[in-house]
């Protein structure tokens, strides 16, 4: 069963509400926690590309990939999009 557009734009109206009434100390933590999730998603695709590597070397591609993001980053290639309040 796929999730409806009426489902999906729900759950991101709740998740933008939750973010909302987020102290500044509660986002700076959920910050981290964001990120070190976003990490495992990788490394779990990084397993799945190369599935002989080992842990060592899944850290070392996923620093490359890192290292790679910040630079695109840095030279201006990516623009964030912005909230979804300023797309509307």
């Amino acid at each position: 069963m796929q999730p409806t557009p009426t489902l999906i734009n729900d759950i991101d109206r709740e998740r933008i509400s939750r973010a909302k009434r987020m102290t500044v100390a509660e986002k700076f933590l959920a910050g981290g926690d964001l990120f070190d999730e976003v990490c495992e998603r990788m490394r779990a695709g990084i397993r799945s590309q190369f599935p002989n590597e080992d842990d060592a070397g899944v850290k070392r591609i996923l620093k490359e990939r890192l290292a790679r993001l910040r630079q695109v980053e840095e030279h201006g290639i990516y623009h964030p999009a912005g909230t979804l309040d300023e797309q509307q």
